[in-house]
C-alpha cells in the first residue's frame, strides 16, 4: 500500500453538507409532522421531537465515520467480512421469524415488519446487512481473483448465488422491502462489474436479474398497484388514491419553482405528502428550496459519487477498490431511485435518500461506509489503477484523481 497522505476532502466535505442539510430541513417540517400524527393517531410527539432525533442520529453517524475513517484499520474490516455477513443475515432471519410470531419484539408499519423494537428507538437490520454485502464481497470476489477462479460455476458462483440469494429474500421476500432489495442489487452487480467476471457471464446474471425483478413486481398486488398508477401518471391519466403520492410530490416541487417557498413554509409538509421526512424529502425541498436548490443537492451527490469512483481508480489494492465500487453503487441506487420515484420516473418504492431522510440506521450505516472509502482515499496511488479484467478496457472513471496530490 501507498506512503498515507490526506483524505479526499470533498468525500468528506459533501457528507457533512447533506448531514447539515438534512437536519436543517427535519428542524423546519418535524414540527408539522408532529401535528400530523397527533392530529391523526391521538400520539403526542413534542413540535422538536423529529429534530431531536435527526440530531441524534446524525450524531451517532459522525462518529461511526469518524471511527471508521480513524479507528478501525480495514485490515481488521477485511477480517471481520464474513462474520459480519452471518450476523446480518442471522438478524434479518430473526426479525422475519419473529414477525411471523407476532412478537412485540418487532415493530411494523404499512403492513410489513422491518425493525427489531428497542424501545424509544428501532433498528432496521437491512441496513446493516448492505453494509455486510459491500465488505464480504470486497473480500470474497478479490479472494476468487486471486486464486483464479473467477466464473467457475463450483468455486465462485455457488457460494456467491448462496449468499446473495439468502439477503435478497429475507428482505424483498420475508420483508416485502423492494427498495432495499435494489440496493442489494445494485452492490451485487456493481461489485461483480469490477471483479473480472467475464462479460458473457455478466450478461446472463444481469438477465436473470431483471426477469427475476419483474416476477417480484408482477406477483404482488401492491407493487403491480404502484406501476399502474406510475403510468398513469406517465400517461396523463386520471389522478387516483393510488396516484396521491406521486402527484403530491410533483405538486411540491413544482410549487417550488425556481427559489423555492423558504424554510418553514411548506404546504405539503402540514399532512399531503406521505412520508415528507423520510422517502419523499426530496420533493419538501424542492418545495422549499426550489429547483436551484434540488440542482445544488443533485450536484453535491455527483460531486460525492463521482469523487468516489476517482478514489477506487487510483486505489491499488483489488479488494479495496472492489469495497469502494460497492459502497459508490450503494449510493447511487438509493440517490437515484428516490430522486426518480419523486419525479414521476419510475414507480414509488420505499428507498431513504441517503444522509438527508429523517432516521437514524439507514444515515448511520451509509456514513460508516463513507468513512471506510475516507480511510482509503488516504493511500491512493498517483498512477490510474487498471482494472485489466473488465472486458470493455475502460477505466473507471476518466479524470485523474491524485496526479496533484504529495503521496508522502
Amino acid at each position: 500500500m501507498n506512503r498515507k497522505h490526506k483524505s479526499d476532502l470533498v468525500i468528506l466535505f459533501a457528507t457533512l453538507g447533506l448531514m447539515a442539510l438534512g437536519l436543517i430541513v427535519i428542524y423546519a417540517i418535524g414540527p408539522m409532522r408532529a401535528n400530523v400524527l397527533n392530529s391523526t393517531y391521538g400520539t403526542d410527539y413534542d413540535s422538536n421531537y423529529f429534530f431531536w432525533g435527526q440530531l441524534r442520529s446524525v450524531g451517532l453517524s459522525l462518529l461511526a465515520l469518524y471511527a471508521a475513517f480513524k479507528w478501525i484499520p480495514c485490515k481488521y474490516i477485511k477480517k471481520a467480512a464474513k462474520p459480519l455477513m452471518i450476523i446480518a443475515l442471522a438478524l434479518s432471519g430473526l426479525l422475519w421469524v419473529l414477525s411471523l410470531a407476532g412478537s412485540g419484539a418487532v415493530k411494523c408499519e404499512l403492513g410489513e415488519c422491518r425493525w427489531f423494537n428497542l424501545g424509544s428507538v428501532s433498528f432496521q437490520p437491512a441496513e446493516l446487512l448492505k453494509l455486510a454485502l459491500v465488505i464480504y464481497l470486497a473480500d470474497f470476489l478479490a479472494r476468487k481473483k486471486e486464486e483464479g477462479v473467477v466464473g467457475k460455476f463450483r468455486e465462485f458462483w455457488l457460494p456467491l448465488l448462496i449468499i446473495c440469494g439468502a439477503s435478497l429474500a429475507l428482505v424483498v421476500v420475508a420483508q416485502g422491502d423492494l427498495g432495499t432489495g435494489v440496493a442489494l442489487l445494485a452492490i451485487i452487480l456493481g461489485t461483480l462489474l469490477v471483479s473480472g467476471v467475464p462479460t458473457r457471464q455478466y450478461l446472463i446474471v444481469l438477465a436473470i436479474i431483471l426477469v427475476g425483478a419483474v416476477g417480484a413486481v408482477a406477483f404482488s398486488g401492491h407493487r403491480m398497484e404502484r406501476v399502474d398508477a406510475w403510468l398513469t401518471t406517465l400517461t396523463g391519466g386520471e389522478s387516483s388514491d393510488s396516484t396521491y403520492h406521486v402527484d403530491n410530490a410533483m405538486l411540491a416541487i413544482g410549487v417550488g419553482g425556481l427559489t423555492g417557498v423558504g424554510i418553514g413554509n411548506s404546504v405539503q409538509a402540514t399532512g399531503y405528502l406521505p412520508e415528507s421526512i423520510n422517502d419523499s424529502v426530496f420533493a419538501i425541498m424542492g418545495e422549499t428550496f426550489g429547483f436551484i436548490g434540488l440542482f445544488m443537492v443533485i450536484a453535491v451527490f455527483a460531486a460525492l459519487l463521482l469523487r468516489m469512483l476517482k478514489v477506487a481508480e487510483h486505489t491499488p489494492g483489488t479488494e479495496e477498490r472492489i469495497l469502494i465500487v460497492g459502497v459508490f453503487s450503494w449510493t447511487l441506487a438509493q440517490v437515484a431511485v428516490n430522486i426518480m420515484a419523486m419525479t414521476g420516473l419510475v414507480p414509488v418504492t420505499g428507498i431513504t435518500l441517503p444522509l438527508l431522510s429523517y432516521g437514524g440506521t439507514s444515515m448511520i450505516f451509509i456514513a460508516f461506509a463513507l468513512g471506510l472509502v475516507l480511510q482509503l482515499s488516504c493511500y491512493t496511488s498517483r498512477e490510474v489503477i487498471k482494472n485489466e479484467d473488465i472486458s470493455s478496457g475502460r477505466r473507471l472513471g476518466g479524470t485523474y484523481h491524485s496526479s496533484r496530490r504529495r503521496s508522502s
